[in-house]
């Protein structure tokens, strides 16, 4: 296992009332990944998952293919924050 970084990611499109957020969960549980996702009030979906960029990598790409129709996916790069789970927020 790589180093374990922390990316912020945005999913605009029609992404919210699809099931992407209970979907993230579980592709971010599969792939090892820590951290949550929650709905925005702009319409988009914001994740914050902790892992190797491998892990993390794979996640985005699940996210390109995502439940509903996404429009783009942005990624940032952060120092990790030592998240133990990966879940919904509200």
């Amino acid at each position: 296992m790589g180093e374990i970084v922390l990316y912020k990611i945005q999913v605009t499109g029609y992404v919210q009332g699809v099931g992407f957020r209970y979907c993230t969960v579980r592709e971010a549980r599969r792939l090892g990944i820590k951290g949550y996702v929650r709905n925005m009030p702009d319409g988009s979906v914001y994740i914050e998952a902790e892992g190797d960029r491998e892990q993390l990598e794979a996640l985005v790409r699940w996210c390109n293919e995502g439940p509903g129709y996404v429009e783009s996916v942005k990624v940032s790069t952060y120092p990790p924050v030592g998240y133990k789970d990966f879940s919904i927020k509200y």
